[in-house]
């Protein structure tokens, strides 16, 4: 075949500008990575997956709003990793992420990972917004650190204010599991109980890893509380008010939002309804004006309903995306700044933070197991 040497000059010419096109494309494009950073093994990963889905779902609906800043389409990247609730582990998660150039990151889940690793995160100059509800996770007076639900000292408060007067509890048993965040929160659930004359009869210790508490609860039964405080998570709740009720303990099982879940009343079996009762740092979805519609589209996306903290990890990631268009600019340092000073109205409640990163005005809501899940009370 014969080629036409006169069509050659402008068939290159229209390739170059093709491809020419395709580069100014690219050129315009700006990637900005979102970490997360959560338990994704082990017995809180239920926890760790729904906050993941939640910055999953901004991370999308940011992508599809086509954000330009600085003459640059933003393409928002999701960067999980598992920290197991593991300080150790956490601390390697903090590294990798902020030596990958991760500026924001969503998490940890466990106080116990966010106290130590906010140094890492903080010198990389990376924004980390967490549930730790620890008070100390934002006394390190880091200004890129933000607890985006209430502190320990909400939650745990709250619980004895409902012993006293949602129960009538006049005595009270505590056990935690001594991590930060069980300690941390059973230390201000007896704080606040001492404030309303609500008598510690009895304090006891336990791990993050164990499943049998016959001896304490044995103890416990010994001294007949009430209620029974417990400072831990859902893995140990669970087993715990199982063989609460086999034991033959009457005391009723109060905790934070880490046992505010559903993982509780899987573990624990119909042994949780109108025996567990907790506090948990966020609205009622179903309650809130925007709440069902996340419900719903969650849902469709994942195929199971929200668990505790997953709206709260949308709001924060679009919080974040809304700024960065705000102010024109991706740099953290300056949207950090911003975060101090801007509100935002999202699913759970509007946000807004005081100088040591703290929402302010967290909403709180107590609930209590109907049917083996959290139902609200209060």
């Amino acid at each position: 075949m014969k080629v036409n040497s006169r069509l050659l000059p402008l068939s290159i010419a229209a390739l170059t500008l093709s491809v020419g096109v395709i580069n100014i494309a690219h050129a315009q494009e700006q990637v900005v990575k979102i970490g997360h950073t959560g338990p994704l093994s082990g017995a809180n990963a239920f926890a760790g997956k729904d906050n993941e889905n939640g910055v999953r779902m901004a991370v999308d609906e940011l992508n599809t709003k086509k954000l330009v800043v600085g003459g640059k389409t933003l393409k928002f990247e999701l960067v999980s990793e598992d920290d197991q609730c593991d300080p150790k582990a956490g601390m390697a998660v903090a590294q990798k992420m902020t030596d990958a150039g991760v500026k924001y990151v969503m998490g940890p889940y466990c106080s116990g990972v966010a106290i130590p690793t906010s140094k890492i995160y903080d010198e990389g100059g990376a924004i980390l917004s967490t549930v730790g509800s620890n008070p100390k996770v934002t006394m390190g007076g880091y200004k890129s650190v933000f607890r985006i639900i209430a502190g320990d000292n909400l939650i745990g408060s709250s619980m004895a204010q409902y012993a006293v007067t949602g129960l009538k509890a006049k005595t009270a048993g505590v056990i935690d599991d001594r991590t930060a965040f069980g300690q941390g929160l059973a230390e201000e659930f007896i704080k606040e109980a001492k404030v309303l004359g609500l008598t510690i009869v009895g304090q006891d210790f336990t791990t993050d890893k164990s499943i049998d508490f016959s001896a304490i609860l044995t103890n416990m039964k010994g001294k007949n509380p009430d209620v029974i405080f417990y400072g831990g998570y859902a893995g140990q709740a669970g087993p715990m008010v199982k063989q609460l009720k086999s034991l033959g303990v009457k005391s009723k099982l109060l905790g934070g939002d880490a046992i505010c879940v559903a993982e509780t009343g899987k573990l624990a079996g119909d042994a949780a309804n109108d025996t567990v009762y907790c506090a948990q740092g966020g609205a009622i979805l179903d309650k809130v004006a925007a709440g069902p519609a996340f419900r719903t589209a969650y849902k469709k996306r994942f195929n199971q309903d929200p668990d505790a903290y997953a709206a709260s990890f949308y709001d924060q990631t679009m919080f974040v995306g809304t700024l960065m268009q705000k102010l024109n600019t991706v740099d953290s340092a300056k949207i950090s700044a911003e975060l101090h000073k801007a509100s935002y109205k999202g699913v759970v409640t509007t946000y807004a933070y005081d100088a040591n990163g703290n929402l302010q005005k967290a909403p709180i809501t107590v609930y209590g197991f109907k049917g083996g899940m959290p139902t609200p009370v209060q």
